[in-house]
Order: C-alpha cells, then structure tokens, then sequence
C-alpha cells in the first residue's frame, strides 16, 4: 500500500475517479499572517470592499468524487467534499496536524494501550434526523470490519491500511472490538499498542455515518465491475454529522452542491450552498477564478503565486507536510550497497540550489525523513553539506569512480512536493556528473508505468515523496522502513531486517515521552549509520482563494474546512 504518495488534494498514487478525471490525494494538517507567497500557515483574511454578503462559495475542484462514501475512498478530491458533510471521532486543528475533540470530546487510553475510552459530545444528530451516541460509534466501526472480499481487497483501503485484517479474513487486525459503556461512552478495544492510535481515527474515512442509513442503503453491498467497483445507492447519498450535506450531484455539469445543515450541533456555516465546480486543467481554474466564476482552488503553479497576489488574489501556503526523497535499489546496482557510495552521492546533491531554484518560496532542505512537525523529529540533525571534492574522494575509497547509475523520474504529473519532476531530476543529475557518475536518464509516466517500476526494483535510484496522512512518525519512517517490502528496499540488506525491527518496536512504545525519544534516536540512526534513501526536501503547497474570500484556513494535510468562509460581493 502506497497511500501517501498521493498528494492531500493529495497525501500519496492518484486514482481515476467519475467522468475519467483524475483526483489526487493523501495521504499527504498553525494559523498565521494574512496570505502570501513567503507565509505558511496562512488564512484568508480579505473582506471584499464592504458589500453584500454572498450565499455561496464556489471552488473549482481538480477531479471528481467516484462516491460520496468516504469509509471507499482514497483521493483528496472525494474527501475535499466529504470532509464537509462528516465528522470522525477525533478531528484536525485548522492550520495544524494536531488531533483535537470532534464527535468525542475526550479520549483515555487503559494503562497497557491496548482499549481507547472516548467520551461523546451529546446532543448531535445525524442529518436524516437519527441520534449519535455509543451505538452509531460502535455500528460504524463493526460495519468498517465486516467488508466483503471485494471491499476488503479494493476500495476498503484506508482500513487495510492502518488497521489491516477484516473480520474473518487471513490478515491480523489492529481493531479487535467496540464496547458500549453508556449513551456517552464508547471503548475501542486493539489488538496491539501502535503510536498511530488514536490519531490514525483524524482520516476521513473513519467518519462516522448514520447506522439507520446505512442499514436501509445495504451500505457494505460492494461488487466487481470490470476493472472497477460497483456500489450500493447509499455511496452516492451518504448520511453524516457535519455543517453541510449532500443536495445534488449534476454530473452533466460537472458541478456538486451542498446546502447547510440547519440542524448542526456547531456553529452553522456561514454560506447557506457550497458548490465544488469539477475544473481538471489548472490553467482553466485561474481564468475562472480571475473571472469570478469560481472564488478558490488548490494547488496554484508556484510560478503564477505573484501574479495571483497582484491581482488581488491571496495564496495561502500550507506549512509542509511532506518530503521530497531519492530511492535507492541496491540489490540492483550492487554499488550501492556500500554505505560510502550513497553518502557520496548525498554529498554531491546541492540541494540549497535546488530548493531555491526549483521549488516554492517557503521549501526547505530535508535533514531526515519527516517533517519538523512531527513528534520523534531530530532537531540535531544538520543538512548533509554539499562537497563535490569529498564526494569524489569517497566514490574513490569505495573503488566506485565512474559508477553509472539509472536515475528515474515521472512523467505527466505534478506533486506538491516535487512541481516539476523533470526539472529537479535535471538539477540533480547534473550533479551526479560533476563527480564523475555516468548518469541514465529514465522516465516513464507516472500511473504509466513509474510506479510499478518502483514497486518492482527496476531503477537503480529514483525521486519519489509523501506527504503524511496524520501527524506519527510511524505514518512517515514506519511506513518508508518497516515492511518486508517497502520502495527503499532495504529489505536486500542485512540492516534493513534490523531497522524493520527497531521501528516496530518503537511503534509499540505506550510511553509517548519514551516513543519520541526512541524516534530522534532512530533517525539519527537511519541518517548516519544506514541511509537507505536520500531525503531531498520538504515544500509547501499553497491553495488560492479570491477577492473577497475570508475564513479559509490553510492546512499542511489539506483538510480545510469551508463551513466559516465568507464571501463578499463587491
């Protein structure tokens, strides 16, 4: 599973959704200044001159949602729209990755990890009307268990993923059971301690749905269809908590609208319709947002970020949540199972040019695999320097002086952490052969062909990233390092089963104190002792919002909220 190479619009693996348009994902969540190209964290703060107050904000969508289910989902295009019809248990700080109470309003784990006490805010009630309390808590997550073989091994993914097995099935599973105490009180029960619970429950996937609609939609009916699924009406109609629900999806117009709900437990959204224009070309979503036909859309190109600004646009740039890396496939080119022969190459990368020449205002150059946000980050840590004469002099020693690598890149595609694969692969390849090193260029497309070649060993160094699901430090180096099977392939080494096996174990740490400090200690250790992969830099993508737009937040996992945006007309 490779989820978060889908970007948060985008977190990790873009998937073909409804009309043929691709949506991009995940993973791949501190409020600040007003927006512009130099700030992060921004919010959109713009009032639009005083005039009447819109009842609509419009953003111009990138792909279209294949269902409106987000327990089926996987790309940032559905979950855009989800995310404002359900809620989950635990929900995302604006302009932060930090988990903070949303349909319960606190959570106490038992002293061996292993059950999650959650207590739930009262007097919420899902939109058809049907109340939320310890029952629809423990129907969701039982209905979530029991997917059939299709589900399970398809569109049921983000369960796969951070839970694994289903119930009956040959894979063990995270989740073991769900107890009710009272109205109030639910326990979730694990198989296993893992850091990335309870923050793991912050996916959209887990949001909680009607037990009563679900029921009647037959909402598990999931079956093959071609290459694809088939799925029940209720995926097309789903039943949530939020500030919105669902009121039509015009497919012939390419257009999704929500409508407020009335009935919210929270304070109600501020635009009574929130339209999603499905817009796939980047350049057709400026010209209509500089028209006035659409008021947002994500993922700007970085070299239009002033142009925006000075046409009285704000750029709201995300803090990075994500890394940009090159791999490495040693059991192909035996070179590179010499330790001194990727730290040449490291040291042969002058990334601080690259960043700045390549990437986003705000980028900056990685020191290990994880962003600086995240819990287990070591700060000690310094950027391997750029030193094309020591690098000469290692490949020297290691007897590898004119070593020809095949370094792959992506074609057709553009990621937040890596907005010109083509370009940065030049930047860095040039490198590579100031120091001597014969480089093979190779490309394919990137659903074409670029990540199965990944997948399958066949490059001997390739750039790849990620951009978090959640804010754990296992969703970052446990996910690149810790499977049998993993795009580093560390598994060829004898280091990397020993690797495997520290990131488990810390993973299992019930200590968050002791777990962080066992994460620095590990990254210090990928670093120093094995680099497995080289860690190129973390960027920040921005979204745009028009004149007078207020209330957008700019989050690092892309998981705005649009239920407090204001829109005025001049």
């Amino acid at each position: 599973m490779k989820l978060s190479r889908k970007t948060a619009t985008p977190v990790v693996l873009a998937s073909v959704v409804a009309l043929g348009l691709a949506g991009c994902a995940k993973s791949d969540r501190e409020t600040g200044s007003t927006g512009t190209s130099g700030s992060t964290g921004s919010s959109a703060t713009s009032g639009g001159g005083g005039g009447a107050a819109s009842d609509t904000f419009t953003f111009g969508a990138a792909g279209a949602p294949e269902v409106f289910d987000p327990f089926y989902a996987s790309d940032g295009e559905t979950f855009r729209v989800t995310r404002q019809m359900m809620q989950g248990l635990l929900g995302i700080k604006d302009g932060t990755a930090d988990p903070e109470p949303e349909l319960a309003e606190s959570w106490e784990p038992s002293a061996d990890g292993l059950s999650w006490t959650f207590k739930l805010r009262q007097g919420v009630k899902f939109t058809d009307g049907e109340t939320f309390n310890a029952e629809a808590v423990c129907y969701n997550f039982e209905r979530m268990f029991t997917q059939n073989e299709v589900a399970a091994a398809g569109p049921a993914e983000y369960w796969a993923y951070t839970m694994g097995g289903f119930k009956g099935g040959k894979d063990d599973s995270l989740y073991k059971s769900c107890e009710v105490k009272d109205d109030a009180t639910v326990v979730l029960n694990l198989t296993r301690v893992t850091s990335d619970f309870p923050v793991l429950l912050t996916l959209d996937s887990f949001s909680m749905q009607s037990p009563k609609a679900l029921k009647d939609g037959d909402a598990n009916n999931v079956a093959k269809e071609g290459e694809g699924f088939k799925y029940p009406a209720y995926a097309m109609a789903p039943v949530g908590t939020g500030p919105y629900k669902l009121d039509k999806y015009d497919q012939a117009n390419k257009t999704i609208t929500l409508v407020r709900n009335d009935d919210y437990w929270g304070d109600k959204a501020k635009t009574a319709k929130l339209i999603f224009k499905i817009i796939p070309d980047e350049s057709t979503r400026r010209q209509e947002l500089e028209a006035g036909s659409i008021n947002a859309y994500d993922l700007p190109n970085p070299v239009d970020w002033k142009a925006l600004e000075d046409g009285g646009n704000q750029v709201l740039v995300r803090p990075a949540f994500n890394i940009l890396y090159m791999g490495f496939n040693p059991d192909k080119n035996p070179k590179l199972k010499d330790l001194r022969v990727r730290k040449a190459i490291y040291m042969a990368l002058n990334r601080e040019q690259m960043v700045q020449s390549q990437l986003p205002e705000g980028a900056t150059v990685a020191t290990q695999f994880m962003p600086d946000t995240v819990a287990g980050y070591n700060k000690d840590l310094q950027p391997v320097k750029y030193d094309p004469e020591g690098a000469k002099a290692l490949l020297k020693e290691a007897g590898a002086e004119g070593m020809t690598l095949q370094f792959a890149y992506p074609s057709e595609v553009s990621r937040p952490y890596m907005p010109d694969p083509q370009k940065i692969h030049e930047a860095l390849a040039a490198n590579l052969a100031d120091i001597g090193i014969k480089v093979e260029a190779v490309t394919k497309p990137w659903n074409g062909g670029y990540l199965d070649g990944v997948d399958n060993g066949q490059f001997d160094a390739w750039l790849l990233g990620w951009t978090g699901d959640y804010n754990s430090a296992n969703n970052f180096i446990g996910t690149f390092f810790s499977s049998d099977t993993n795009d580093f392939h560390t598994y060829a080494n004898d280091w990397g089963k020993t690797l495997t096996s520290e990131l488990r174990k810390a993973d299992g740490v019930v200590d968050e104190a002791e777990r962080t400090t066992t994460y620095e200690a590990l990254n210090k250790k990928i670093m120093e002792e094995y680099l497995p992969g080289l860690p190129i830099s973390h960027s920040p993508p921005a979204l745009v919002v028009g004149k007078g737009v207020s209330g957008v937040t700019a989050s690092p996992l892309t998981a705005e909220m649009f239920d407090q945006v204001v829109v005025t007309k001049s």
